[in-house]
C-alpha cells in the first residue's frame, strides 16, 4: 500500500503535466495561430509519448490523444 501511494504521487506529476500541455495545445489551436499551435502540439506529443513509455498512461490512450490533436491542427491549417 505504501508503494502504491508513492507511485500514485509520482505518476500524478506526469499526468497533470500532460494534461496541461494538451490544454495549451488546444487553446493555441482555438486562437488560430498556426506556428504557435504547431509548437504546442509538438510539446504535447512529446510529453504524451514519455508518459506512455513510463507506463503512466496506456500507449493507446497517448496515441488517441495525439491523433485528436493532430486532427484539430490539420483542420486549422486547412482553414
Amino acid at each position: 500500500m505504501r508503494q502504491n501511494e508513492k507511485r500514485r504521487l509520482h505518476n500524478r506529476h506526469y499526468i497533470s503535466q500532460s494534461r496541461n500541455l494538451v490544454r495549451a495545445a488546444r487553446e493555441a489551436i482555438e486562437a488560430g495561430n498556426v506556428s504557435e499551435a504547431e509548437e504546442a502540439v509538438r510539446a504535447a506529443t512529446r510529453d504524451l509519448d514519455k508518459a506512455a513509455s513510463r507506463g503512466v498512461i496506456h500507449k493507446r490512450n497517448a496515441s488517441r490523444r495525439k491523433s485528436r490533436l493532430m486532427k484539430q491542427l490539420a483542420a486549422l491549417k486547412e482553414s
